[in-house]
């Protein structure tokens, strides 16, 4: 494999077993050796090492003291405890959004929001794309809410909710009508500065999504 720039080689390794991690080519509690990843990439150990650490930060990973790396467990139970606290970081966000916004903002919310709805209607599904557009919205939040520690924190998650989002992908398909309601409401509710209502939309859906995803990992 071809590492270049502009990522440090670090970021790269990590990047290269993330999408491994999530696409499901790493199983849940899958070792990775050290060793062996730096042979198979042509890399140094140490890289590897600095590369893990940040899969670790994107809870991808789990590092256990004189036992290595292995990839993070994903069934139902996790899932849920995984999904619980990312909906109450969305939650601090929308409610820090609805605070916060300028009128000068609602152009770049509104164009985010308009991109991700309008993948969710473009046949045939590419769920790949699908969240990719969806995180674009909260990051286009985080740039408005300018909070370093909550968008550092939501970021952190991405990988992770990303991963449970291709293990369910079947299910998450056949909700997308629900997903793009969400996408349509939400904008309205922080326009109005009505946080409540904003967390309440957040909830529901947040719920909704743990409850597919959840399903997914027990069948």
């Amino acid at each position: 494999m071809d590492f270049q720039v502009p990522n440090t080689l670090a970021e790269q390794i990590a990047n290269y077993l993330a999408e491994r991690i999530m696409t499901g080519q790493i199983r849940p509690g899958e070792r990775i050796q050290e060793a062996t990843l730096a042979g198979e990439l042509k890399v140094s150990r140490a890289s590897v090492k600095e590369a893990l650490y940040t899969l670790e930060r994107w809870h991808l990973v789990e590092i256990t003291p004189r036992k290595g790396a292995s990839a993070t467990r994903l069934d139902a139970t996790h899932a849920s405890e995984l999904y619980d606290v990312y909906m109450h970081l969305l939650m601090m966000l929308a409610a820090r959004l609805c605070e916060r916004w300028q009128e000068g903002d609602k152009p770049r919310m509104l164009e985010a929001v308009a991109k991700a709805v309008a993948q969710m209607k473009r046949p045939p599904t590419n769920i790949t794309a699908v969240v990719e557009a969806s995180f674009n919205v909260m990051e286009a939040c985080c740039e408005l809410v300018d909070n370093p520690y909550l968008t550092e924190a939501l970021l952190n998650f991405k990988p992770a909710v990303s991963r449970a989002y291709y293990l369910s992908a079947d299910r998450y398909r056949r909700g997308l009508a629900q997903t793009s309601e969400f996408f349509a409401n939400l904008p309205q509710a922080v326009l109005a500065r009505d946080s409540v209502k904003a967390q309440a939309l957040i909830r529901e859906f947040a719920e909704h999504q743990k409850s597919l995803i959840q399903q997914a990992l027990t069948s």
